[in-house]
C-alpha cells in the first residue's frame, strides 16, 4: 500500500494536507479514475472500486463501495450523460465516508455498506448527449445513429445479456449481484416553478409502475421523505416528479425487483447554482444513508410522500430536457 500511495503521490492525485478543495462538476473521463484511485487509496481501502464491465466505446463503469454493513444502498449517477451534476456528489461522499476512521464514521460504515455506479454512461458524457454510444441503434427509446436512453432499458423481464442497451446490462447484473435494499438514481431536469412561485431545485419520485410489491413501495416513499427534508433544510426546493410507469425506467424496474427505489432530479439551473445543486445531491446521499444506518427510515410515514408537491410549470426559455 505505501509504494501505491507514493506512486499516487507523484503523479499529483493527493491533495496535500491543507489544501483547499473544489468539487469539479464536470470530472473527465481521465479525471474521474484518478479520483477515484486517489479515494481508495487515501481511505485505506475503506473505498474498493472496480469496474463492472466497459461501455460500448471500451471506457469502464465504475462501481465504488464504502461500508460493511448489513443495509446496502445503491446510488447511480449520471445515466444519462449529459446530467452530470450526481457524479461530483457521489465522489464527494465517498471521500466524506471513506476517507477517516473517525467514531461517526466508523459507525456508519458498520451499519451501510454504499455502492456507487459512478457515471453508468461514460460515452454519452464524453460525447455530450443523453444516450449511449451506439450507431447502430435503431432504438424504441433512444435516437437512431445515436444510440439507446439507458433508463428505459432496465426491464427485469429482459436479461442483462440479452440488454440492447450495454451499460444498462451491466447495471441489471450488478444491482442482482449487489441485492440492494435501496435504490437511488440521480438524473437532472429543466428548470420549473412551484405553486408558490418558487422555482423548483429538484423533483423526485418511487416507482409508479403497476405490481411493485406494497413493502418496497413504502420504503421508496420513505427515502423519497429523507431525501427532500435533508435537501429543504439546505435550502433546495424539492417537488414530486411527474415520472411515467414503463417498467424499464430504473426507478420502476428496481422497484419490481425489491429495492426502495427513488430517482432525484435536479435541476439544470446554469453554472451559478452547480455548485448548490452537488451539495444539495450530496444532503440527500448522507441523509439516505444515516437513515437507514440507525432505523429512522422506518420510522417515517410512507404518506408523507404524498404530500410532496407537484412540480409545476417550467419557466420560460429556460432549459429543457427530458427527464427521467
Amino acid at each position: 500500500m505505501s509504494a501505491l500511495i507514493a506512486v499516487v503521490t507523484a503523479l499529483g492525485l493527493v491533495a496535500p494536507a491543507g489544501a483547499a478543495r473544489e468539487i469539479a462538476p464536470r470530472p473527465s473521463t481521465e479525471e474521474l479514475a484518478r479520483q477515484l484511485l486517489d479515494l481508495q487509496v487515501r481511505s485505506r481501502g475503506e473505498v474498493r472500486v472496480t469496474p463492472i464491465g466497459a461501455s460500448n466505446q471500451q471506457r469502464p463503469v465504475w462501481s465504488a463501495r464504502v461500508g460493511h454493513g448489513p443495509q446496502r444502498i445503491l446510488y447511480v449517477t449520471q445515466q444519462h450523460g449529459d446530467e452530470p451534476l450526481g457524479t461530483p456528489a457521489a465522489l464527494e461522499f465517498l471521500r466524506e465516508v471513506g476517507i477517516g476512521n473517525d467514531q461517526h464514521q466508523r459507525w456508519l460504515r458498520e451499519q451501510v455498506t454504499v455502492d456507487v455506479v459512478v457515471r453508468a454512461n461514460p460515452d454519452g458524457h464524453e460525447h455530450n448527449w443523453r444516450y449511449n454510444y451506439d450507431p447502430d441503434a435503431d432504438p424504441e427509446f433512444g435516437e437512431a445513429g445515436k444510440g439507446y436512453d439507458i433508463n428505459r432499458y432496465h426491464d427485469p423481464a429482459v436479461a442483462p445479456e440479452d440488454n440492447p442497451a450495454t451499460e444498462a446490462g451491466l447495471i441489471r447484473r450488478h444491482h442482482a449481484d449487489f441485492q440492494p435494499h435501496i435504490s437511488v438514481d440521480y438524473h437532472m431536469q429543466g428548470r420549473y416553478v412551484g405553486g408558490d412561485g418558487r422555482e423548483i431545485t429538484a423533483s423526485l419520485m418511487w416507482p409508479t409502475t403497476p405490481g411493485v410489491a406494497e413493502e418496497p413501495l413504502n420504503l421508496a416513499k420513505q427515502v423519497s421523505v429523507v431525501a427532500r427534508s435533508a435537501m429543504d433544510a439546505g435550502g433546495a426546493n424539492v417537488s414530486q416528479y411527474p415520472g411515467g410507469d414503463y417498467q424499464g425506467i430504473a426507478r420502476n424496474a428496481y422497484g419490481l425487483l425489491g429495492s426502495g427505489s427513488v430517482l432525484i432530479e435536479l435541476s439544470d439551473m446554469g453554472p451559478e447554482h452547480e455548485q448548490f445543486q452537488i451539495t444539495s445531491a450530496l444532503d440527500s446521499m448522507h441523509a439516505i444513508a444515516e437513515a437507514t444506518a440507525d432505523g429512522s427510515v422506518a420510522s417515517v410515514d410512507p404518506a408523507e410522500a404524498e404530500a410532496i408537491p407537484p412540480r409545476g410549470e417550467p419557466i420560460p426559455a429556460a432549459t429543457t430536457r427530458a427527464g427521467d
